[in-house]
């Protein structure tokens, strides 16, 4: 067997290097590289697919994040960032990225633990923690990991009732549903990245906003571009953190394929479920009646203690995997004395030692998936099976 990598792509690019050869040769010949007319198309295109108002290109999906949250301190404080005593709950199961941008706008992050089925932010912890008598809490970011969507029901009924915002964290999950909505379009705002890894990715650092509010558009359009609608004379402490020419040129190329990627991803997905599914000593992950899952990774559970093993064993058949993520937030020290830990978070724990990522990429041939999942049964045998995943062993 050849060796896998957990993505490929070559693959994606030799599937659309007509289109993408094409966008990149137009910004040769027109020379805009600074907010050039491929940026305001590629807002408007993606405005459009999500269903709302407003889409701002900024840098990275981090800072997406941070100019949403800055922008928020602005409207609802009147000040330019949260104070330490406004607390914004998030999950502890993340990229760093998501506790970093709610410290970085100024405020505190409340960890809450997970749902173990969707590795999700689990209302019910969310819920236990306010109905505490929690003090301070002004907002909530929920993340839609590895693609699939949060209970966005349960967690807007907890805001709305709560009188408190959610951004969407979607850096993992661009054409991802709940119900009929497209992610992004749930909260007061969306942050979206378009890391060259992602379902929707560019040929370098990205990301977006997405809105329906005119104010937040307005006032992260002023951030991202030090602060001000007049670079000489600013309102507010801003950043250099606009969208590349080039990079919106290339994520319009590519954005004429999300869907039919993510429909192939969903088929890889199925037969990962079909192959693994049922196998002692490894979960397939949760499915959502409500979401349209859109596998940014296709992440299993193998029983604590087992997955280290497991994931050594397929590194020697040539099968690259990756744990997302092996430590959780709250064991940082970047948030040492600088978050609220708002129930116990052995649910997170837990998963951070038994989560597994698998290769996944839109143009996988079903031979190969079904050479990694017999793979997978091959490693699972013997002294590696036992225990099954989310138990006390």
């Amino acid at each position: 067997m050849k060796p896998v990598s957990m993505l490929d792509l070559h693959l994606e690019y030799q599937y659309m290097k007509e289109e993408i050869d094409a966008a990149i040769k137009r910004c040769l010949e027109h020379q805009k590289w600074i907010l050039g007319p491929e940026v305001k198309e590629l807002e408007e295109t993606v405005a459009k697919y999500l269903g709302v108002d407003h889409c701002i290109g900024v840098s990275s999906g981090t800072e997406a994040l941070v100019l949403s949250l800055r922008a928020l301190a602005i409207k609802t404080k009147g000040q330019e960032y949260f104070d330490r005593s406004d607390k914004i709950i998030t999950t502890p199961f993340t990229f760093t990225a998501t506790g970093d941008a709610i410290l970085r706008a100024g405020a505190t992050p409340v960890f809450a633990d997970i749902d173990p089925l969707t590795f999700n932010l689990d209302p019910m912890k969310v819920e236990e923690y306010l109905a505490g008598g929690a003090s301070g809490v002004v907002g909530m970011v929920p993340v839609h990991l590895y693609g699939q969507s949060c209970d966005m029901d349960r967690l807007t009924e907890i805001a709305q009732k709560r009188g408190i915002f959610m951004v969407e964290d979607v850096a993992q999950a661009f054409g991802g549903k709940w119900r009929e909505k497209k992610l992004g379009s749930l909260g007061a705002a969306g942050a979206f990245s378009f890391f060259p890894s992602k379902n929707l990715g560019g040929f370098g650092d990205g990301g977006m906003i997405s809105t329906s509010d005119g104010e937040l558009a307005g006032l992260a359009r002023m951030l991202l571009k030090h602060g001000g609608k007049d670079k000489y004379n600013v309102e507010h402490v801003g950043y250099n953190a606009r969208l590349d020419t080039i990079q919106a040129a290339v994520l319009l190329a590519k954005l004429k394929y999300i869907d039919e990627f993510n429909e192939k991803r969903r088929e890889t997905a199925s037969l990962y479920d079909h192959e693994l599914g049922g196998q002692a000593g490894i979960i397939v992950p949760a499915k959502q009646e409500m979401a349209q899952h859109v596998y940014h990774q296709y992440t299993v559970r193998v029983a604590a203690g087992r997955r280290d093993l497991l994931q050594t064993r397929l590194k020697e058949k040539g099968i690259a995997t990756m744990v997302y993520y092996p430590v959780v937030l709250h064991k940082m020290g970047v948030f040492n004395g600088r978050m609220v830990v708002a129930n116990s978070l052995s649910e997170a724990e837990k998963a951070q030692q038994e989560v597994l990522s698998l290769p996944i990429e839109p143009l996988m041939e079903k031979g190969l998936v079904k050479e990694i999942a017999a793979g997978i049964k091959d490693s699972l045998s013997g002294s590696l099976s036992g225990s099954s995943p989310g138990s006390a062993a």
